[in-house]
């Protein structure tokens, strides 16, 4: 018999391999999206454990948040760009909840976010995301709460009007693109409660920044900033 399943096993793999995400090698668990060379080639930050980490710098004299934190460095051409491809352009939901966890794992282990209340992920414009089929920063937030047991709270801000890819704009033009782009859509879930809001890339904020400005309009609320991953450049 377990010969039998070693070979239905090997037949299936044949015709139906499982692959890689990253490297499209074929040596891995069935069970995971990533090789072990891929998950130790991931560049993770491990500003979630730190205060005053770059992230939080960002928004210094910007926005009164209490935390905040990236899971990873972004590079051109690197393995998590390709994996951030697929999410986002490939429709490979699969792989964004894999990477939320692991920064649901980040903050498992951080005495900085342990009262969070609710994640909030970024909202897409309408039309945007119905072309999409999705929200990458929902993903993210299934994920992320898979490993916390956060509740997820989407919708509970929208956004209001469709906006130009913030890629090669520089700051002032960013601010410009975003502002007055959201807008409550739900306060009273939101009231009295620590906001860990969630994205995918962050380069100077500016998104976040518009965005958390209006949550920040709900009375009582903390404001805590998570990303799955940091643009330097």
């Amino acid at each position: 018999m377990q010969a039998l399943k070693k070979i239905i096993s090997s037949t299936l793999h044949l015709f139906y391999p499982h692959l890689c995400n990253g490297c499209n090698s074929d040596v891995l668990n069935k069970d995971n999206l990533l090789c072990i060379e891929c998950i130790n080639n991931l560049p993770h930050t491990n500003y979630a454990k730190f205060e005053k980490n770059p992230i939080e710098k960002i928004f210094w004299g910007r926005l009164p948040i209490k935390a905040a934190f990236a899971e990873f460095y972004f590079d051109k051409e690197s393995l998590l760009q390709h994996l951030i491809h697929q999410l986002k352009y490939k429709s490979n939901t699969q792989i964004g909840i894999f990477l939320g966890e692991m920064m649901g794992n980040s903050i498992n282990n951080s005495t900085l976010y342990k009262n969070i209340d609710a994640l909030i992920p970024l909202p897409l414009f309408a039309d945007k995301e119905r072309k999409r089929g999705f929200n990458q920063a929902k993903v993210i937030c299934d994920g992320i709460s898979n490993r916390t047991n956060i509740p997820v709270l989407n919708n509970s801000i929208i956004s209001k009007r469709f906006t130009e890819t913030q890629t090669r704009k520089h700051r002032t033009e960013r601010w410009q693109n975003v502002a007055e782009s959201f807008a409550l859509n739900n306060a009273q879930a939101l009231a009295g409660k620590h906001i860990l809001l969630v994205d995918d890339v962050i380069t100077t904020g500016a998104t976040l920044e518009a965005c958390g400005n209006i949550i920040l309009q709900i009375p009582n609320t903390i404001l805590s900033i998570a990303t799955l991953a940091f643009a330097s450049k």
